[in-house]
């Protein structure tokens, strides 16, 4: 709506992507915060609880703590997106069936753990991971059809490996449901996957903001790609519906998001990535992310081969929980670290 205000009334401020991702991002966040409250109070009126794994007893005092709250922040989203985006933008629609493709399989699942009150019901993994698999096929199918380039790239060089033709469709669906998983994974303590998200989200939107800038993918010897751009728009609008859920989200947590949250962000840094040709560089920009996962591949690949666990339990946010680490002292932590490989992320894109 301010792009096209922007154009009818012929005022360039509202042609800028970053004045208009600024708003994005504050339209969120406050819309956010004004409609969480009313969420809370329907989803403790109807039972709509997060189910607590018997496996992590510290955890029985949040048996009561409402779920799904990702529901919130991704309709702010959408809501804050459509009023500032260009419509007619190919790219802001691929995000949007992102976005709401992955919450509506997570919103499923979540509704089908709160139903039956067990954190091991809801979608069969073979279900959810299908469902992914469809969603992300048609987001970067539609990429293909637009003829967004498929070249490989990698950090350090200004050049692509190889181009990966009709096999980058199978490689970016792979990104996608390894990345939501990753996501979903770490979603396991107050606001431990809601900040790196934040953190991330802001160092893709930047360097998809590059990609599409003629002069500044120049300088910076990236492959320019007009249009990607402006959905950069959508991920700082989504940055300021995380922010916004922060708020009821941080220690103790007053919401969860749930896979409807989860899974969505997931999906969403998978398509910044491969807009922004940064699918390897995700995995630095998405350390949390990575280390969550591997731990988990570990412990199981570990108790399959030897019979033994490396970490008292996986995903390894527990291990430290079950060493007596303090929940907020582990989430900090994450923090700190997810901070500091955003950073060594943006450095390196700088070394080409």
């Amino acid at each position: 709506m301010l792009y096209e205000f922007s154009q009818f009334l012929d005022i360039n401020l509202f042609g800028y992507i970053s004045v208009r991702a600024g708003f994005a991002f504050f339209i969120a966040f406050v819309l956010t915060l004004l409609i969480m409250p009313k969420y809370l109070a329907w989803a403790i009126s109807k039972k709509a609880n997060q189910p607590i794994s018997k496996y992590v007893p510290a955890h029985e005092g949040k048996r009561h703590t409402p779920t799904m709250g990702g529901a919130v922040f991704l309709v702010s989203t959408i809501i804050a997106a459509l009023l500032a985006v260009d419509l007619s933008n190919i790219y802001i629609w691929g995000g949007l069936i992102t976005l709401v493709g992955f919450g509506l399989v997570g919103f499923q699942d979540d509704l089908g753990k709160v139903i039956s009150g067990n954190n091991l019901e809801g979608l069969t993994a073979r279900g959810k991971m299908g469902l992914l698999a469809v969603i992300a096929a048609i987001a970067t199918g539609l990429l293909l059809y637009t003829g967004f380039p498929t070249e490989f790239y990698i950090p350090f060089f200004k050049t692509p490996l190889f181009d990966m033709g009709y096999f980058a469709l199978p490689f970016w669906v792979l990104v996608f449901l390894a990345t939501t998983n990753a996501v979903n994974l770490t979603d396991g303590l107050d606001g431990l996957a809601t900040v790196p998200s934040v953190i991330a989200l802001f160092s893709l939107g930047a360097i998809i903001y590059v990609t599409g800038h003629a002069i500044f993918s120049q300088y910076l010897l990236v492959p320019n790609i007009k249009g990607v751009g402006e959905v950069m728009i959508l991920a700082s609008a989504l940055a300021g519906g995380l922010l916004g859920f922060l708020w009821y989200n941080c220690y103790p947590a007053e919401v969860f998001m749930g896979d409807t949250g989860s899974l969505a962000i997931g999906g969403f840094l998978a398509y910044l990535a491969i807009l922004g040709k940064s699918e390897v560089l995700l995995i630095l920009i998405g350390i949390i992310f990575v280390i969550e996962t591997v731990s988990v591949i570990l412990q199981v690949g570990s108790f399959k081969l030897r019979e033994k666990r490396i970490f008292r339990m996986a995903p390894i946010h527990h291990h430290y929980e079950l060493k007596g680490w303090a929940e907020n002292k582990i989430i900090v932590r994450f923090w700190m670290i997810s901070f500091i490989a955003n950073i060594l992320a943006l450095i390196s894109f700088k070394f080409r």
